[in-house]
């Protein structure tokens, strides 16, 4: 029996709030892959919490609402993976603390001497290297089983309000459920 498969851990993140926070960064992550796809050339991002989402990027109001939708509609459809995404924190979290742990476990028991350290440097670099290899598909698992959730189950947007954060556009998207 896994970590993710424990009881424990199961009613931690079934709580209301984790819940809906996971929900809520699940509808934000397909609402970019379907907003990636109607615009490949722009740069986006996103920002979950326990009220919705925000959506980052130089785009129209009227795209972000039909993608919020779209995305709703094909997660209660079935399309859970769309929950997932390539460039999540959760990915980039997982790499950064597992090739810090590396790389620091390498220089375990390293004398003192800076040249002590420079010899243990390709070490090192390898250890970070394999742990950042490893780290893609743990950083994927994790978003799956504990940051975001596919299923939205009563999820509902219930308003989006277009803002500016200095040149950039900003849409906040208010969930309920």
């Amino acid at each position: 029996m896994g970590i993710f498969d424990s009881q424990i851990f199961q009613s931690m993140i079934d709580t209301p709030w984790i819940s809906r926070i996971r929900r809520n960064h699940g509808l934000e992550h397909a609402t970019l892959h379907i907003l990636s796809k109607r615009f490949p050339k722009v740069n986006m991002a996103g920002h979950s919490d326990v009220r919705g989402f925000w959506i980052l990027g130089d785009v129209p109001v009227e795209a972000v609402q039909e993608s919020v939708e779209e995305a709703l509609k094909r997660m209660l459809g079935g399309e859970h993976d769309l929950a997932v995404h390539e460039h999540c924190g959760t990915n980039f979290v997982t790499a950064g603390i597992l090739t810090g742990l590396a790389a620091g476990g390498s220089m375990f028991g390293v004398g003192r001497s800076f040249r002590d350290k420079v010899e243990r440097l390709p070490l090192a670099i390898m250890m970070a290297t394999m742990a950042l290899i490893f780290s893609q598909p743990l950083g994927f698992l994790f978003q799956e089983r504990v940051t975001t959730s596919g299923n939205p189950g009563k999820l509902k947007v219930v308003g989006i309000n277009a803002t500016k954060r200095g040149r950039i556009n900003a849409y906040r998207v208010i969930t309920q459920g």
